[in-house]
């Protein structure tokens, strides 16, 4: 592989990794900042782990069909070379696609949560490192604008 080949897979792996986000309870998005949630408290009922599918965007595969693509332009010469880079390009983006959906899944737990109330929610979101919720937990559930999120 040329070094050119080898600077385009470093900065499109760079690439990559920034498209990773955060659904865990604890991290916001910058318009989320100073909105005002409703606040409900409830006891978790149960909190089963579960993964959370990555993104499938057009980021990897772009990626994987130029690394590809240089990559395969090195096989063969003429005609062949020209069918070996469009070859290489294709394989390269689904790789790439497939790539990009493993390395933004994430473990998390569905949590479901009796409110005060009486009502029973259900909500998913990425663990972030910290405890897990278990059975028993009394919680917070945060809600705005059909986005929910279980906190301690």
């Amino acid at each position: 592989m040329s070094k050119y080949a080898v600077v385009v897979t470093i900065l499109c792996a760079l690439t990559l990794s920034g498209c990773v986000s955060n659904l865990s309870g604890t991290t916001y998005s910058r318009s989320e900042a100073r909105q005002v949630q409703q606040v409900q408290y409830g006891v978790v009922q149960s909190a089963i782990p579960v993964v959370i599918e990555g993104t499938g965007g057009v980021v990897g595969g772009a990626t994987g069909a130029v690394v590809g693509g240089i990559a395969a332009s090195n096989v063969g010469g003429g005609r062949g070379k020209d069918i070996a880079t469009v070859l290489g390009a294709v394989a390269g983006g689904v790789a790439g696609k497939k790539a990009e959906e493993m390395l933004t899944r994430a473990q998390g737990q569905e949590i479901t949560v009796r409110l005060d109330n009486g009502n029973m929610v259900s909500i998913v979101q990425e663990m972030d490192g910290g405890p897990a919720f278990a059975a028993g937990d009394r919680v917070r559930v945060l809600t705005r604008a059909g986005t929910a999120r279980v906190t301690y």
